[in-house]
């Protein structure tokens, strides 16, 4: 099984180019706010300003590609580093801002926005996913549900009975594996005996694709086609997009202590934003100019997320039991009054 690529390291074509032009601009926009995003939440964090935050340098186009395949009515369920992903699915600016700040509000996405919360808790998001899949095919709902998870996720229960139960019944769901090369610590080759994890899907009687990571339109193209299929009612797919985490773990990691930097200069080399620069610039439809105007509404946007964020006011002691059941139980309600009180 061959690895699915449209668009080399240095941003050649290779074959022919599966979408517009005018789409092409708009994964290169959404990918460049997606890494603007990711470098200014390094900042915040070092500033302060945000907790520990697990940046995605280098999987911009796993994240974003995929992303512009769902309809705003489809569901998007994210492990933790998906902030591009959900970036790019509607989840406002100033929402991730408070997230990333363990904000109450952080977790209160606004009406429309099919994002579930991020999942700290590995490989657990999977299983919910295909239930919410389910949930709308029981409803009559339309939507396909896409679930991401990494390498390292892959190597838990939870993966496999997602993905068993996910082709037992059909259910419209996309699984996204985005092969990093790192489980933390750990290279894919020391947790897994076969480090093609697309070669799994055979045995859950699905389709597996496996795509370059680092092409935008490679990523698009496949989680488009996995979508329809899904949408048709032909069941799940599993897309392993293989990447590369430039940056740490988490802004509290230290990867100079387990793997060779050299290797993460050299594979800087191939990341997404640079490849589709190239890109653009060789079939003529991207300059100077227009990456000075970009720079500057990404520059904008930020500036106005954080003044959202920074105003938002403190939430109240007691809401730190609210919205975890539909109704407060006895333990809670006496909780919620203690804490309103005192």
């Amino acid at each position: 099984m061959d690895t699915v690529r449209f668009v080399s390291p240095k941003g050649e074509v290779v074959g022919e180019l599966p979408i517009s032009d005018e789409e092409l601009l708009a994964g290169y926009e959404a990918v460049a706010r997606a890494r603007h995003f990711d470098e200014r939440a390094v900042v915040l964090q070092r500033q302060g300003r945000l907790g520990v935050y697990a940046p995605y340098r280098g999987q911009e186009a796993a994240q974003v590609g995929t992303a512009m395949a769902l309809l705003p009515s489809d569901w998007m369920v994210p492990s933790y580093r998906e902030t591009a992903a959900a970036l790019t699915h509607g989840l406002p600016h100033s929402q991730l801002l408070l997230y990333w700040r363990a904000h109450a509000e952080g977790w209160n996405y606004p009406e429309g926005v099919r994002v579930l919360p991020f999942y700290i808790p590995i490989a657990t998001q999977l299983l919910h996913a295909v239930g919410l899949a389910m949930a709308g095919r029981f409803q009559e709902e339309p939507w396909v549900t896409m679930v991401y998870v990494g390498d390292g996720g892959t190597s838990e229960g939870d993966f496999h009975e997602a993905l068993n139960f996910a082709a037992v019944y059909k259910a419209p769901v996309v699984f996204v594996v985005q092969n990093n090369g790192w489980a933390i610590s750990v290279p894919t080759e020391r947790q897994m005996g076969n480090v093609r994890i697309v070669d799994r899907a055979v045995g859950y009687g699905m389709p597996g694709v496996r795509v370059d990571g680092n092409d935008l339109v490679a990523c698009l193209v496949t989680a488009r086609e996995a979508v329809e299929r899904a949408r048709r009612g032909e069941g799940p797919t599993l897309i392993e997009a293989v990447t590369y985490r430039l940056a740490p773990h988490t802004t509290s990691d230290d990867p100079l202590r387990y793997r060779d930097e050299e290797e993460t200069v050299r594979r800087e080399e191939e990341e997404p934003l640079r490849r589709l620069r190239a890109l653009l610039a060789a079939r003529a439809v991207w300059d100077d100019e227009r990456e000075a105007a970009l720079v500057a509404r990404l520059e904008e946007e930020s500036r106005a997320a954080l003044a959202v964020a920074d105003a938002t006011p403190e939430p109240p002691p007691e809401s730190i039991v609210e919205q975890v059941f539909a109704d407060l139980g006895p333990d809670q309600r006496r909780a919620w009054e203690a804490l309103r009180e005192g």
